[in-house]
């Protein structure tokens, strides 16, 4: 008998880090980090990547849930610039 929809377990979230134009950073949350990714560069994204477009994703880690993946991309937003990319190597 087939699994019930209900009985999936939950897909995981990703926190994701994009270097964009002039090399800022931006960070957001998804369910699939390319999709998003693509988004971004054709102008569907947050207004910050309209203004400037991502070049590539620079870091992601998964998350269990979305709660779990929000406050992380708070922790890592509270971070000085030049301790971002180290959050992704620090265990979760």
């Amino acid at each position: 008998m087939p699994q019930a929809l209900t009985d999936l377990p939950p897909k995981p979230y990703w926190l994701y880090l994009l270097e964009c134009k002039d090399g800022v950073y931006y960070a957001g949350i998804a369910l699939d980090v390319e999709q998003r990714f693509f988004q971004h560069v054709f102008g569907l994204g947050a207004r910050f990547t309209r203004a400037r477009p991502p070049v590539r994703v620079l870091a992601a880690r998964e998350y269990p849930s979305k709660g779990d993946a929000l406050r992380a991309e708070l922790r890592l937003k509270a971070l000085p610039r030049d301790r971002k990319l180290a959050f992704f190597d620090a265990v979760a």
